[in-house]
């Protein structure tokens, strides 16, 4: 068994969505091994396959199944197209890395060097989480060697159930978030709209607080609220609407830090519900080197450290918030970004990725000392 093997990482987000935390670790991962990236599949193939592309040394692997086939059928045909894959890439033992645990069975098929459960987000609070999802999870548990959550809430929910458990909150790449303080230009998309601008990126769903943002709009018609993202599991039009409400659709990761140099405020305006209470959102850090004030709602992971540390403003209500925005608007913000910055150096996913390999080696260098024991007598058994 390698200590260094290939990764088969599983995967509930597309790799060409919203660039977060899968797509930073597994693209540091493959610095040093080959890695895959299996989707969760499209229903649209009149013959199951696998579709691959490459995204710079990831491996992007997609499954295409028929429209009509049941879940239980669909992940025993993918388990089989994935070894029947790995063979032809000569792939031998490979890391399981498992972001959600409905595609666990696929690991029957093939024979794995070793389990590795990112537990970034609380799936079974999400509006579709399937009911076979808290079953499946407490398999992985058994069927992991380490597990690693998003964020410090989620690993105090966790650390009782699996003995090699490891909090890796959100991290941020400082210097691609830092270019917004040299003054990129404006896009294109919102270059007409007036200041003072607020802005906000990443998936707008469920965890996002439609009242709260329709409240301030109307409260506050002379603020414009910029909207960067797409729109998934909420019908767009019970969306806010109005004239300083702008939804500007979905960016590039490289895109980002030129709308951050033209905003005032960046917002993290999340509901409190099941969706967000265990939710660490990476883009906290990403604002903060963006060099721009942020004001939140009172999430967990952002509360600490970001809120006791004064680096971000929290409010628990539409009044506080807008309070909250109002002051940052006119704020010196020198001495926060100064304290921000000395919190960010400290930060990255390159350190992220290298305390998880390092993990990832031990747990599997445990793993073959449990089995080599069997393994000599065994072999000794057989001898005789």
């Amino acid at each position: 068994m390698s200590l260094n093997p290939d990764v088969l990482c599983l995967a509930h987000l597309r790799w060409d969505f919203v660039y977060q935390r899968p797509q930073h670790l597994m693209s540091r991962a493959a610095d040093q091994r080959r890695v895959y990236y299996c989707e969760v599949p499209r229903h649209d193939a009149a013959e199951p396959h696998l579709e691959t592309r490459q995204d710079g040394p990831v491996t992007v692997v997609t499954p295409h199944l028929r429209t009509d086939l049941p879940w239980v059928q669909a992940e025993r045909r993918i388990g089989q197209l994935l070894a029947d894959f790995l063979h032809t890439e000569q792939v031998r033992r490979p890391l399981a890395w498992v972001y959600t645990p409905m595609l666990l069975p696929v690991t029957d098929f093939f024979e794995t060097g070793g389990v590795v459960y990112d537990c970034m987000d609380e799936l079974g609070g999400f509006c579709d989480a399937p009911p076979e999802l808290q079953a499946r999870e407490q398999r992985l548990f058994r069927q992991a060697d380490v597990v690693f959550t998003g964020g410090h809430h989620l690993w105090e929910a966790k650390r009782s159930q699996h003995p090699n458990v490891h909090a890796f909150p959100s991290s941020v790449d400082v210097a691609h978030f830092a270019q917004a303080r040299q003054g990129l230009p404006d896009p294109a998309d919102q270059q007409a709209l007036p200041r003072p601008r607020l802005g906000f990126y990443g998936v707008i769903d469920e965890r996002f607080d439609l009242e709260l943002v329709r409240t301030l709009a109307t409260r506050r018609p002379e603020w414009q609220f910029v909207f960067l993202g797409p729109v998934v599991k909420i019908d767009p039009s019970q969306l806010p609407q109005g004239p300083n409400l702008h939804y500007l659709g979905m960016k590039s990761y490289a895109e980002l830090p030129a709308y951050l140099t033209h905003w005032d405020v960046a917002l993290l305006p999340f509901a409190r519900n099941a969706a967000t209470e265990f939710i660490s959102p990476t883009k906290t850090p990403e604002y903060l080197a963006a060099g721009v004030p942020v004001v939140s709602t009172a999430i967990h992971d952002v509360v600490r450290p970001y809120g006791d540390g004064g680096l971000v403003s929290i409010a628990s209500d539409p009044q506080a918030f807008e309070q909250a925005i109002a002051h940052a608007l006119e704020a010196d913000h020198t001495d926060r970004q100064r304290q921000a910055d000395t919190l960010l150096s400290g930060m990255s996913w390159d350190r992220t990725w290298d305390a998880m390999n390092t993990l990832v080696q031990r747990s599997l260098g445990f793993r073959m000392a449990r089995t080599a024991p069997r393994m000599a007598s065994h072999t000794s058994n057989t001898g005789r």
